[in-house]
């Protein structure tokens, strides 16, 4: 990690865990950090876990490392929100605040439920800082599979993988790359839609993108994706609209609304495996339609967004040479058949 991000990272935490954390020589590998009131400050690397000691030194052992205080959690809280927690009430209640830098603040406390919906979080104990990279080029290997034809034309996409292993970086730079073109394969770029509904991918800061997503992007903030989709359609007419982990049901109708108004389609889904999309109702259906073109498959590796393999619409494997071919293609083309 470069020096000026690692220092980004650290002006949200207090001097005590500073004099901690600056040392440490694994700041190229920090996903997580991992703070709990009376609990052991826990780094989530990309090869692992790892705890703090208090001298400033990494341990395998709980017994050894550092017990994070309330008033460090509270300090952290402090900075996150400018000593306003009240200013950030609308993404505390979704149990999150986006930092400058696109950087996320995950909360773990008590909530207050009114009217069966969560208004706030009281007495905030855990933390989970999730540090943002941009990750330019994490999408090159996909995009002859993406494009196709003469002249090029983008291929309705779904990226799916476990948790950790790259999606949103991966649809980031592919929503980048699309906007912006790609000379070296004659694509001249499209005007693309996002639906950034839990800011993850654009990462906005007051409105203003974090993240490169392309010059041709528009991006609708902590938005509904299927109320997101249906006015990005309406305002901006894009070629393509995005968007991080579809699968509820309103979320199929605004497909479908973009599908039928000659709309590309590029998304992520939150899955482990073909079983696990055949049980949720609304892969049955996408999938039924036949309008998905390209599969890709993530897994976790040493770099983020590792693709494990890339299946047409039909379920035939256009990367031959990665692993789990078969049963993956088998198991598309199965879904197909699954519709009511």
């Amino acid at each position: 990690m470069a020096r000026g991000l690692k220092e980004e990272v650290l002006r949200f935490f207090p001097r005590s865990l500073q004099a901690l954390l600056t040392p440490l020589p694994v700041w190229d590998e920090v996903e997580e950090i991992r703070l709990k009131v009376g609990r052991p400050l826990l780094l989530r690397l990309v090869r692992g876990e790892t705890f703090v000691t208090a001298c400033g030194s990494l341990t395998e052992r709980a017994a050894e490392a550092y017990q994070v205080s309330a008033a460090e959690v509270s300090r952290i809280i402090n900075l996150a929100c400018g000593a306003s927690l009240y200013a950030f009430e609308e993404e505390v209640r979704n149990g999150y605040i986006t930092l400058e830098g696109g950087h996320r603040l995950g909360l773990a406390g008590r909530a207050v439920v009114e009217g069966g919906s969560i208004r706030t979080l009281r007495h905030i104990s855990g933390l989970n800082f999730r540090v943002a990279r941009e990750v330019r080029g994490s999408a090159a290997a996909l995009l002859p599979f993406v494009l196709r034809d003469s002249p090029p034309r983008v291929c309705h996409t779904l990226i799916v993988s476990p948790p950790r292993c790259g999606k949103t970086t991966v649809l980031r730079d592919l929503i980048r790359q699309l906007a912006d073109g790609v000379p070296e394969l004659g694509f001249p770029g499209v005007t693309v839609g996002l639906v950034d509904e839990r800011s993850e991918v654009a990462a906005c800061y007051q409105g203003v993108p974090q993240f490169d997503v392309g010059v041709r992007t528009d991006v609708l903030d902590a938005c509904p994706k299927a109320a997101g989709i249906r006015m990005l359609v309406r305002a901006f007419g894009p070629e393509v609209v995005a968007a991080d982990e579809i699968g509820r049901a309103e979320d199929a109708r605004a497909i479908e609304d973009a599908l039928n108004a000659g709309v590309k389609v590029v998304a992520t889904a939150h899955a482990g495996s073909i079983e696990e999309l055949r049980r949720r109702p609304f892969f049955r259906h996408l999938f039924a339609l036949g309008v998905v073109e390209r599969f890709v498959f993530l897994r976790r590796g040493v770099k983020p967004g590792e693709v494990a393999a890339v299946l047409d619409g039909a379920g035939r494997n256009l990367t031959p040479g990665l692993c789990g071919p078969r049963r993956a293609a088998a198991g598309v083309a199965s879904l197909r058949t699954l519709a009511p």
